[in-house]
């Protein structure tokens, strides 16, 4: 459906332009510098979460989680990545794979170390096939929406006189709370009057831009991301249907003989 006037939209053609993970990834190969440090940094700071997740969802052990997890972050540091071929897969799917791998040579050498039998478990079967049981997804997804909620909170910190974050983050957390009192509330956090008439406004802007900032953060986990190939991993990753209706007429792509 198109979006009132007043109300932002996300931009098509912002997709070219955004930075993908794949060229953060690029961007970490080479010689120590600030960039490349910097490039490296963002990597981990927005995937550490995922990581861990899944280690832990895998090896079943806290304390073998957390030992993993920093493996593979120690290895997003050092730029062991930066030579992944984008043509394989999506970035989700690089680290999952490497994750996975990874795991399994611990458990193998734990099995050599130990003497125990060979490695048979379904979680290791075959680390390139993505199971409908994988906890990987979901682990992903709810990165990405934390991530999201977090780039809103910086558009909110940017823009003077913006309350999107706030907003949505009350109705979120006290779905059942009328315009006035969800307007206390929000007026309380941000030390200023908000009428309940703003809080409705802003709610419907807010919920725009946060749909605008998840499709930008789902683009930039593939490395040429088009229209059609952000719909299929938005449909893959079960969001589509959060932001179908948010995005202009324009955005959907035209239908195929």
């Amino acid at each position: 459906m198109s979006s009132s006037s007043d109300s932002p939209v996300p931009d098509p053609s912002r997709l070219d332009h955004i930075e993908t993970r794949w060229s953060l990834l690029r961007r970490s190969s080479g010689a120590v510098s600030g960039d490349v440090a910097m490039a490296r940094q963002t990597l981990v700071l927005r995937y550490a979460s995922a990581i861990r997740g899944y280690c832990r969802a895998i090896l079943g052990s806290d304390a073998d989680a957390d030992e993993m997890s920093q493996d593979v972050v120690v290895r997003l540091l050092q730029g062991d990545f930066a030579g992944a071929d984008p043509q394989r897969g999506r970035f989700r799917d690089l680290l999952r794979t490497a994750i996975r791998n990874m795991a399994r040579n611990r458990w193998s050498r734990e099995n050599r170390r130990t003497g125990a039998s060979a490695l048979d478990d379904d979680r290791f079967a075959d680390p390139e096939a993505e199971a409908v049981d994988d906890p990987w997804l979901p682990q992903w997804r709810a990165t990405l929406l934390e991530n999201t909620w977090e780039e809103l909170r910086r558009y909110q910190e940017s823009q003077p006189n913006s309350c999107f974050h706030t907003v949505l983050r009350s109705r979120t957390d006290f779905p059942e709370a009328t315009s006035e009192q969800l307007a206390a509330k929000v007026s309380e956090q941000l030390g200023r009057e908000v009428n309940a008439a703003s809080v409705r406004q802003n709610l419907r802007r807010s919920r725009v831009k946060y749909c605008e900032l998840l499709v930008e953060e789902v683009a930039d986990g593939l490395d040429h991301p088009t229209r059609d190939r952000v719909q299929e991993e938005l449909i893959a990753l079960d969001l589509w249907s959060s932001v179908k209706d948010m995005l202009p007429d324009d955005w959907r792509p035209q239908a195929r003989p």
